[in-house]
């Protein structure tokens, strides 16, 4: 019974051990995130999701993080508007870029949301990796965690 009980503990405090280890392990290694916006224009509720899209990017910059800004699906239609200097989020959107965030577009939502001409003036990558998008995948084998807006 003795021995029952030793093994229990021991094989809990093996657990436990794991578990944080594996906590303290993945954190301050892993300190890179990419956030998929997806949000359309049209909406006051994709206004909301583009602001917190950047704001999040700006925090976890500013606290050491690589963030990578994928502007996919409807969220293509963002870059033109954050390029506009009259646009509110311009200022935040430029700060960003200078910051070194990482930023890319998909092909294939640019080219059927009708952007792509305005995205190639902007400068940034046109990605097309999996099958005409950005790959999730590529993000994740380098360590990014995703977060989806």
């Amino acid at each position: 019974m003795r021995n029952k009980l030793i093994l229990c503990v021991l094989l809990i405090v093996i657990a436990l051990g794991a578990s944080a280890c594996c906590r303290f392990c993945s954190t301050p290694n892993n300190k890179k995130v990419a956030i998929v916006l997806q949000a359309d224009t049209d909406r006051h509720e994709g206004m909301a999701r583009v602001l917190h899209a950047l704001l999040y990017s700006k925090e976890l910059k500013e606290g050491g993080y690589d963030v990578a800004l994928i502007f996919d699906g409807a969220g293509t239609a963002w870059v033109e508007k954050l390029e506009d200097p009259a646009n509110k989020l311009n200022p935040l959107f430029v700060s960003l870029k200078n910051s070194g965030i990482t930023e890319v577009v998909c092909d294939f939502c640019a080219g059927a949301f009708k952007v792509k001409d305005k995205i190639k003036d902007s400068g940034l990558p046109l990605v097309s990796e999996y099958q005409g998008h950005p790959s999730l995948k590529k993000w994740i084998d380098q360590g990014y965690q995703i977060i989806i807006l």
